[in-house]
């Protein structure tokens, strides 16, 4: 299906075609027809199929296609992402396709300039990309509501679960314009019965589609596993990256002080590297990532933080040094490579620790991962091992011990964790 037939306004075919797009991939050919013509859409699909550029086209078609109303304290469309990395990424393909609309368009993220974000979004947007702890921030002080709210966009439904930010979901969607009087359409990796509450309860019989295709990872990956011991792990991973020359390598690890320890390896050993983890400031994670990108950067060591929301062409390796706990969250890692038509390679660790994830990541792929059987001279034995970590720690003014006991029980008396493991209020700052 080409875009030309579609009945999309001429500014938006520029856009698309400025982007390099010719033909609807399977989820926009699925999805434009309906979104078009206003209907609510609830879509399952894999990240990488061009997802993104379908409710971007579709809601800045209906933005053209209907009369402009006056800039005001209500955005006329606001796409919710769990991540700051989805935001970034979403409003990077929105400013590529809509380049020719005169849209204002402006992501709201916590990490960066907290007043200046502020400012753009009390002057007013006719699209905002946001998390939603920092939506929830601006909203609570009324610097903008959601009461005239036209179109409404929810990526990555699941993740908001995975997270737990269905509460400031629901906090947001109870704000805002009711459901007939706006287009609402839901992206989501699995269409659960948790995800699909959220449909009926939130939108307007929405047009459900599944994009389930019979091989679940992208078919230009080359996959590997490795049963390797926890021990040889590190020696494993600085062999496969001396042997992959002029590579762009993403290491995924399951927890961010793994992460943090293999970028200490990786420099030990000569090898560029840099982390990225959940508590990082903003402006060193889109540092780092922007490095990764240029290639001045070749071996980007991630959490699962950064598993969705990392649109980079031209990953050449994925390397799973722990294997995911989570069956999805494989297909989401390697779907990081071989992007845009390219190959990749995804290599995965499977150790002592993690092993026990192998059954269910084949059985929801539908295949059997190959073994490759490491061989000594694959494993880098004389390595250097990275200087042990000493954070700089915090030295605050000697106090009585009354009153250090006293400061102690009102900061944890402020700070009490229910069930779900986050704060009394769930709308702190993603």
């Amino acid at each position: 299906m080409l875009f030309d037939n579609l009945g999309i306004p001429e500014d938006v075919i520029k856009g698309i075609k400025a982007a390099g797009f010719l033909e609807c991939t399977p989820v926009q050919a699925a999805t434009l027809p309906d979104a078009l013509i206003g209907k609510d859409i609830a879509a399952q699909a894999q990240t990488g199929t061009g997802k993104t550029a379908a409710f971007l086209i579709a809601v800045f078609s209906r933005m053209l296609m209907q009369q402009p109303s006056k800039p005001g304290p209500s955005p006329r469309a606001l796409v919710i992402a769990p991540t700051r990395e989805l935001v970034t990424q979403i409003h990077a393909e929105a400013l590529l396709l809509g380049q020719f609309t005169g849209l204002n368009i402006i992501p709201i993220f916590g990490g960066m300039d907290y007043n200046k974000q502020r400012a753009e979004l009390k002057h007013g947007a006719d699209m905002v990309i946001g998390t939603p702890g920092r939506l929830i921030d601006y909203l609570k002080q009324d610097i903008y509501n959601l009461k005239k709210t036209e179109f409404l966009v929810i990526d990555e439904a699941d993740r908001m679960f995975d997270m737990g930010f269905i509460k400031d979901l629901r906090f947001l969607l109870r704000r805002m314009s009711p459901y007939t009087k706006r287009q609402s359409m839901l992206f989501s990796a699995t269409l659960s019965y948790r995800v699909m509450e959220i449909c009926y309860e939130y939108m307007n019989l929405p047009e459900k589609v599944s994009i389930t295709p019979e091989q679940m990872t992208v078919e230009k990956v080359k996959q590997e596993l490795y049963h390797v011991g926890a021990s040889e792990k590190p020696g494993l991973l600085l062999g496969i990256l001396r042997s992959e020359k002029d590579s762009r390598v993403l290491v995924f690890a399951n927890m961010k002080v793994t992460a943090e320890r293999l970028e200490r390896l990786l420099k030990a050993n000569g090898i560029k590297a840099a982390a990225i983890t959940g508590d990082i400031p903003q402006w060193k994670r889109s540092d780092i990532v922007s490095r990764f990108k240029a290639g001045t950067l070749p071996v980007l060591v991630a959490s699962d933080v950064a598993s969705r929301g990392l649109h980079i062409d031209g990953v050449t390796h994925v390397i799973n040094y722990d294997l995911p706990q989570d069956s999805e969250d494989y297909v989401h890692r390697i779907g990081r490579t071989a992007r845009a038509g390219a190959e990749g390679k995804a290599i995965s660790f499977a150790c002592e620790d993690y092993v026990y994830a192998l059954e269910d990541i084949e059985k929801y792929i539908k295949e059997k991962i190959p073994v490759v059987q490491v061989e000594d001279h694959m494993v880098v034995k004389d390595y250097k091992h990275p200087a042990p970590y000493h954070p700089v720690k915090k030295h605050f003014p000697a106090t009585s011990d009354k009153s250090r006991k006293k400061s102690t029980g009102d900061r944890f008396q402020g700070n009490r964790r229910g069930p779900s493991g986050r704060g009394k209020s769930s709308t702190k700052g993603v």
